[in-house]
Order: C-alpha cells, then structure tokens, then sequence
C-alpha cells in the first residue's frame, strides 16, 4: 500500500485558513451537492472493502467477515439514510405564531457551523470517522480529520481515501500523534467532533472552552448488561457473546459485565462457554473469525485487570489464556468479582467479561446508580414490569432489551452517552443537528409592537394587561 504524504504540523494552521476561506461556498451548496459528496463516500467504501480488511487486518488481524459488519453496512447504512432525508433536513422549519406575536411569521434555518475537527479512534477507524464526516458534510461544513495514530495502515488508507475523492479547502486528513492532536485543538474550530475515552475527552473540552467551540463527545465507560430470572439464558448468553466478542471486545459499547439473577449464572456459564466454541472452534487463536488486541499496550491493560482481580479472589469461569506474542487474550468470563478490583472499575475494552449475581431487582439499580451513567445499558427479560422498572430507574445514553448494541445501527434513535459517556447526540438527523446551528429568523409582515412603545398611557397598560392575560 503506498503511504500517500500526510500534511506536516507547520501546514496545519495554514489548512485551517484555507478551509475558513471556503466556509461561504460550501455553505451555498444545495442538497444535490452535498448529496453527491456523501454517495462518492459511501461508493468508495463498497468499492474498496477488501483493502479496508486488509489494512485492518495488518493493523490486528480484524477480517472481511467483521469489517463488513462493523464499518461497511454502518457507513454504508447512514449515507442512504442522509440521502433519502436530506433534503427535508435543509428545508426551514416553521413555527406556530403565538398570540403575542400576531403580524409577523418564525422559522427554523439550518446553517453549517463552520471549521470543524473529527477526532476519530482506533477501534473501527473507517465506521468512527466517515458516519460523523456524513453527518458534517450533510450540513454543509468544511472538515479535518485527525484519525488515530495506532492503527497505521488504516489511517494510511484512509489518507489516500479522502485525498483522492475531496479538495483540501473542503475535508483534509491530519495523520501524527498527540503532539499534532493538541496544535489542532489550539485551532478556532466551531465544533470538535471527538471518539475516545472520558479521560482524553475531557481534555478535548477544556481545549475547546478557550474558543467556545461546541462539542460532540462520543466516550465510553461501563455498559451493564441484565439478565433476570426470566430471561432466555441460552439466548442471551449466545448474544452476549457474539457482540461483546466482535472486534476482540474494542467496542465503546460492547457489554462490560454482567449483572445476573443468581439462579440463571451457572446455565449462563455453560451456554457462553458452548457458543464460545461454535463460534472459533476448540483452539481460538487458530481461528480467522477472532482479530487481536491492538496492541501490546492495550493487551497488557487488560491482562493487569485481569491479574488483578484473580489475585484478589476472582476466578476464571471461561478461556483465559493469553499470548503476548500475538496480542491474544481468549474470550474470558471472569466470576467472583468485587468493586475492589479494578475489571470493576475500569472500562474494560477487551474480552474480559465480569459476572457480578445479584438476587433482586433493587439491587441491580442500585448498582448501576452508583457508578457512572453509562453509554448503553443491555437487559435480557421476559417480564414487562422488571423491563419497566430498569428504564425508569437507571439513566444511560441508550437502552436495549433482550439484544445488545443493535440501536447503533438504527437511524431514527439518537447515539451517544450521558455526561462521563458522552456529551451531544450523533446519526442521521441528529448528527445532521449536531453539525448545524439552528438559527432562529422572525419577520414582521405588519407591525403591533409599538403600541408597547412608551409612553406608558393607560390605554398602553391596560393593551398590555390583555396581553399578558392571553398568553
């Protein structure tokens, strides 16, 4: 694959200007304009999937089988969702003229906001940088994306990708490492569109209070996953497993632990440990459906977490093994956890799945309450008031019952978290929001207002009593 050059620190304020400058004309687009951006987008994708597994599978051995999951249909899904709605989105919306306001008319309009950055992760770097890139595009912006430096030859293909389909003054990619990351942060931008880690994501906020610059913050954290008493342990357990294991467990949303009704945890272990098997076979490291961790940074965070808690009491329940060499941590449940072990405190990001039993409904909120409001939180349940009850009492970017992570691909919902998980929402309409600043237009046809002009006569005062009475 040759590495086209990617732009250096001292051009990216350079960039940056040269994007500012074109911020009129790319507002003026239509939405057949802007509409024909997205589908070169999302053609590019379909035509180069097989590049993207490899590039994705030089970087952890991630396949075409996941790759088409996890970044084709989700970016493929959202440009034609945009395509189809977009027109609609751009329209001025009109407002109800309220009594007070009589003689003149109150509408909606949709303008870009501007210079905006996508800061995009490691974990699914095409899916996590072209569904916003939709979303900004969509709404008019000029935008500089500056991908993750960890997966190299992804952001080498994904350099290539955006310098063959787009001009610099309108999207650009910024490859480096930290360094370059805050040069761009000290850049005016009017939004900053971030992926990442609550930890990093603070930092982008703070960086973004000095321009009072709007912010979309996709992070993470500790996504519980509910299993009652009444659930179909066989279904959920099969679930659980496909979805948190997919990616080797590097999923912002991927189950975290378990919180299961004591009497379904041993049927639970067995089915998961079945399923394991059906899927990567008796050896999971031989098998090319099972990618790795990305690195041996992230492979050595999760295998302290592990340690950690089996040196204060936890067991293994299912896998275990680890290879250094190769990145490779086994598909793990982990059972007899405690809050004092760090896999309790950390967000895991791996495959590592905590068990943690619990006997009432009560307790499991209290749980989840007690820590940080997640991203997602997964119940499996047959019973309509348990299901109820999880909803009214818990709080988290989103909710799914009896599957996990499926509303990333519904475009109607909004994505995103909840304070520590996230801050702004993302997809279809709401990204399309998110990258636009509604501006508010009011028009008088004919005027009344200035008979609240002073002086304030009785006839004035007594109008004006009416009024207020009328609201």
């Amino acid at each position: 694959m040759t590495h086209i050059p990617a732009i250096v620190e001292t051009d990216i304020e350079a960039l940056f200007r040269l994007q500012k400058k074109n911020l009129s004309n790319i507002a003026a687009t239509s939405s057949k304009e802007r509409i024909v951006k997205i589908k070169k987008v999302m053609q590019w994708v379909l035509d180069n999937q097989e590049r993207i597994a490899e590039a994705l599978g030089a970087d952890y051995q991630k396949n075409l089988f996941e790759v088409k999951v996890s970044e084709v249909m989700p970016v493929v899904s959202e440009a034609k969702f945009i395509i189809k709605h977009l027109d609609k989105w751009m329209r001025a919306e009109s407002v109800e003229t309220p009594l007070k306001m009589l003689g003149t008319t109150s509408k909606i309009v949709h303008e870009p906001k501007g210079n905006c950055l996508i800061m995009s992760p490691w974990n699914y770097p095409f899916n996590l940088t072209l569904k916003p890139l939709l979303q900004a595009l969509a709404a008019g912006n000029a935008v500089i994306i500056k991908p993750s430096e960890i997966v190299v030859n992804a952001s080498i293909l994904l350099v290539e990708m955006i310098n063959e389909l787009f001009p610099r003054n309108e999207v650009a990619v910024v490859e480096g490492d930290a360094r370059i990351a805050t040069t761009l942060l000290d850049l005016p931008f009017n939004h900053i569109f971030f992926t990442g880690s609550p930890a990093i994501g603070k930092i982008v906020m703070q960086a973004a209070s000095k321009h009072l610059a709007s912010v979309t913050l996709e992070l993470g954290g500790k996504s519980p996953t509910i299993v009652d008493e009444t659930a179909d342990t066989k279904f959920a357990a099969q679930t659980i497993a496909a979805e948190k294991f997919l990616n080797n467990g590097q999923t912002c949303i991927a189950p975290d632990y378990i919180l299961i009704h004591r009497s379904k945890t041993r049927q639970f272990i067995e089915e998961m440990g079945n399923y394991i098997q059906k899927m990567y076979g008796n050896d999971v490291s031989q098998s090319p459906d099972y990618c790795r961790i990305v690195n041996e940074k992230h492979f050595s965070r999760i295998k302290g977490l592990i340690d950690d808690a089996l040196v204060k009491g936890a067991k293994i329940a299912i896998g275990g093994d680890t290879n250094l060499t190769e990145n490779f941590i086994e598909p793990t449940v982990v059972s007899h956890v405690t809050n004092e072990m760090r896999i309790m405190q950390d967000e895991i990001f791996g495959p590592v799945l905590p068990i943690v039993e619990f006997n009432h409904l009560e307790e499991v909120s209290d749980y989840i309450n007690a820590g940080e409001k997640p991203l997602a939180l997964y119940m499996f349940s047959k019973k309509r008031s348990h299901i109820d009850y999880i909803i009214q009492n818990t709080s988290s970017g989103a909710v799914v019952i009896n599957e996990t992570t499926i509303h990333y691909l519904q475009n109607n919902l909004p994505f995103g978290g909840v304070n520590n998980s996230g801050i702004g929402k993302s997809f279809g309409k709401y990204g399309f929001e998110e990258f636009s600043n509604k501006k508010a237009v009011v028009e008088n046809k004919f005027s009344t207002f200035n008979m609240f002009h002073p002086p304030a006569s009785k006839r004035v005062m007594k109008m004006l009593d009416m009024v207020i009475k009328w609201l």
